[in-house]
């Protein structure tokens, strides 16, 4: 049996909705601040990180099917919270539309880990800074969270960290086609979160080996007020946004 590829986003986006979670709390503004995150990664990571673990699990550990194992590539993306006087905002990119794999896709920074890299959060930096011009030395690391496993092959690290507001961005023309951000109070509101189904073509049609044949992943889709441009925001990058809204809502 097979797992289901990546899937293309134009695909993505008329996958049907199959949930929606507006009965879901959103995360309160006073849990959405830099000191009280600092002070929420500080506990999770700190002595009390085995008692939290009972309290708080990612809710979507990858999309890498059980029945599939593979050599999994580590990997390492940072999840960039930009300081704002109107609230954090999360920095997203798109990829580039010419690129081989998850072509105008949104995407947090990141990449694999090369052998040179000390850890996972050297990598998130190292690729920040490459990707789109991002100065280690403006990021303030909170936190890491739990590996997330891709249909690609990776073992992904996300890296949780504050950035400075007066950081410029120089995206990397050849992957980055656009460097946005989302308000964090919008991605941890869960009204906001679909879950949607695509049944791959091969077990529609009954085709042998086709694998467990459907896919489900969460989308938030996404549009700036102030220029009108839509940005559908899935897969794995939804994923994390929604591991992250279960750690700071537990």
């Amino acid at each position: 049996m097979t797992t289901p590829g990546p899937l293309p986003t134009q695909q993505a986006e008329q996958a049907p909705v199959l949930e929606r979670h507006d009965q879901l709390p959103a995360v309160p503004p006073q849990r959405l601040q830099p000191q009280a995150l600092r002070e929420t990664f500080a506990r999770w990571h700190g002595a009390g990180a085995a008692d939290n673990a009972a309290v708080w699990l990612p809710e979507r550990a990858g999309d890498l099917a059980p029945h599939a194992p593979r050599a999994l590539r580590q990997a390492s993306v940072l999840v960039p919270l930009v300081v704002r006087e109107g609230g954090l905002q999360v920095l997203l990119t798109r990829r580039d539309a010419r690129l081989s794999v998850h072509a105008g896709q949104i995407s947090f920074p990141g990449g694999g880990r090369d052998p040179d890299d000390r850890d996972a959060v050297h990598t998130a930096l190292r690729e920040a800074e490459e990707e789109i011009g991002l100065a280690p030395a403006a990021v303030e690391t909170l936190g890491c969270m739990p590996l997330y496993t891709t249909v690609t092959g990776f073992a992904v690290t996300p890296v949780v960290a504050l950035v400075d507001p007066r950081a410029p961005w120089r995206p990397q023309q050849s992957e980055v086609a656009e460097v946005f951000e989302v308000p964090l109070a919008f991605l941890m509101n869960p009204a906001h979160h679909e879950l949607r189904g695509w049944d791959t073509p091969e077990a529609a049609a009954g085709v042998p080996g086709a694998g467990p044949g459907r896919r489900v992943f969460f989308a938030m889709p996404w549009r700036d007020g102030h220029n009108g441009h839509q940005y559908f925001i899935w897969g794995a990058t939804a994923a994390m946004i929604r591991n992250l809204y279960r750690l700071l809502i537990a």
